[in-house]
């Protein structure tokens, strides 16, 4: 089998999806693999950032869903409050699993909920000061781990996976905010 540019680094590197990339071809050699070389490797750096991310997390007793909740409080600046509808489309969870982690945030009190006063039927969640506390030492210690995790990549190299990572985002936004 011959070796392409993907399949050895320059440097001789390799990790665990070229592995299985060069066993599937040479078990399947008309098997296109192409896709998994960066499927792959986004799917094993998930994890790997994920677990990460979430030991720092841990240290403020905090979920990674749960954080993402009160960071998307914090971010909508004062009064640091929104209704579960808008928070919903900022996190990504069902309507259940948003109503449990409100509910834990607000028995830490990290959160609290407060009638809408357009709609009585209706709550607005908000941001306690302890929860922005937390939620400020905890932003600080997820970026610095983000960066960390970014470290092996120039600024530029940064720049360009952003960019190349929106792009296989953007098609997927819409059906994201529908739901």
């Amino acid at each position: 089998m011959t070796m392409n540019a993907i399949d050895m680094p320059p440097d001789g590197a390799r990790d665990m999806v070229d592995t299985l990339v060069a066993q599937w071809r040479r078990e399947r050699p008309g098997l296109d693999c192409s896709s998994t070389e960066a499927i792959g490797r986004l799917v094993r750096l998930e994890y790997f950032m994920s677990r990460q991310l979430l030991e720092q997390l841990e240290k403020f007793g905090l979920s990674v869903s749960e954080f993402g909740l009160i960071a998307a409080l914090r971010r909508g600046g004062p009064p640091f409050r929104q209704t579960p509808q808008q928070l919903r489309s900022q996190v990504l969870i069902t309507n259940g699993g948003l109503s449990n982690r409100i509910t834990r945030l607000e028995a830490i009190r990290l959160v609290k909920r407060r009638p809408d006063p357009d709609d009585r039927r209706g709550v607005h969640i908000e941001l306690t000061e302890r929860g922005r506390e937390v939620v400020d030492l905890a932003a600080e210690r997820h970026l610095a781990t983000e960066a960390e995790l970014l470290a092996p990549l120039s600024a530029d190299e940064r720049r360009q996976l952003a960019e190349l990572l929106r792009q296989l985002l953007l098609p997927h936004e819409p059906a994201l905010a529908g739901r």
